[in-house]
């Protein structure tokens, strides 16, 4: 029988790999490998960057240099602009919160999405499209992954909480490029692209914002519905023929066909855009899941409680400053509301799971009185 207090041997096998293995000058990872390349340059900043002038499409964002930045940096050798400002996006503690953060319902299961499984799912269909449409696939990434770090938790029921606190209302757009991620010294094109994602605001200025726009809505309707499908809310056999006929009934059938039409409407049109048979099965698919999931009894109840724990713990803290950690920065406000500011953006940082846990621990709510998931039996 093995020595408790021993290292188990796989244990002291990884730890003979600290050292990796010397072949000369070189240190591999692998015994034995043969990861081999042709020796040359590197391929560095500059050489990526003349390569995007060669080879993406008229119209398409090149990275230049360091890029239009709010304070200027020196470019970095490796990196592109774009390259760096995925980079620090992923490195973010907005987007890692994300993954505690609702998408369509409170405390989903361990098969449901999360806002974080979202934004990668966004990455994914926006650098397809932005691949076959031959435009700056980086910008794309970049901005999806960036574009609902402005998301309170509880979803977008946070917006509606927030909206009571502010004049020119909460938008987690606007929210995410100019508070969230502000520290971050994103480039001008990638904070506008995730101000500007949701269809209800301005059109971005760039064709791969223009993409992640489409490509939020082509992944969210397409995984909410597998979602609800998983959990019992709905059936696939009752989605209608103008969907099913055209984009089929599953995730895969459906994403095929809007990221195929998308780069198809690029290519003969010049412009960003859906030919109209597939951009009614689209808006069809939208439709169904407004209905059938996202303004069903439940998911009504659900944000009613949402706004109701966000709004009490944000007036709780412009009262009771003193109950804020340490470490939060104070955040001036536009008219000397400095305490509602810095309270609003702390709540609005918050996971799902901790906001509901400081409505038990300051306001004193019983767990009956929060949002309930969708396995929750009471």
């Amino acid at each position: 029988m093995a020595d408790p207090a021993e290292p188990s041997a796989r244990a002291q096998a990884w730890a003979e790999t600290m050292a990796g293995q010397r072949d000369g000058d070189l240190v591999r990872a692998h015994a034995g490998s043969r990861a081999e390349v042709g020796p040359g340059p590197v391929v560095h900043r500059e050489l990526r960057e003349q390569r995007e002038r060669e080879l993406l499409r008229p119209g398409a964002t090149l990275a230049v240099g360091a890029g239009h930045r709010a304070v200027p940096e020196a470019p970095d050798p490796e990196r592109t602009c774009f390259e760096r400002d995925r980079d620090r996006i992923v490195h973010s503690a907005a987007f890692r919160r994300l993954a505690g953060k609702t998408q369509v319902v409170v405390h989903p299961s361990d098969h449901q999405r999360t806002r974080l499984t979202h934004a990668l799912e966004v990455a994914q269909v926006a650098t397809s499209i932005a691949r076959g449409a031959g435009v700056n696939v980086t910008l794309a990434d970049a901005i999806a992954l960036g574009h609902d770090c402005g998301h309170g938790p509880g979803g977008h029921a946070s917006e509606d909480a927030f909206d009571t606190f502010l004049a020119e209302g909460y938008d987690h757009g606007p929210w995410g490029a100019d508070v969230v991620l502000a520290g971050q010294n994103l480039c001008a094109e990638t904070l506008d692209g995730i101000r500007n994602h949701s269809w209800s605001r301005p059109a971005p200025r760039t064709v791969e914002g223009e993409i992640v726009s489409w490509a939020d809505r082509i992944a969210y309707c397409a995984h909410d519905l597998e979602d609800a499908v998983h959990a019992g809310i709905v059936d696939l056999a009752d989605l209608p023929a103008a969907v099913a006929d055209v984009a089929g009934r599953t995730r895969r059938e459906q994403l095929s066909t809007f990221v195929r039409a998308v780069v198809r409407g690029v290519a003969e049109h010049g412009e960003v855009g859906m030919p109209a048979a597939e951009a009614e099965a689209l808006a069809a698919l939208r439709a169904f899941n407004y209905e059938r999931i996202y303004v069903r009894p439940e998911s009504l109840a659900q944000s009613r409680a949402v706004v109701d724990v966000l709004r009490a713990l944000v007036e709780f803290y412009v009262e009771q400053p003193a109950a804020l950690p340490d470490t939060v920065v104070p955040v001036p406000g536009p008219a000397g509301d400095d305490a509602l500011r810095t309270a609003l953006t702390y709540v609005a940082g918050m996971t799902d799971r901790y906001a509901f846990a400081m409505a038990e621990h300051h306001l004193g709510w019983p767990p009956e009185r929060l949002p309930r998931g969708i396995d929750d039996p009471r």
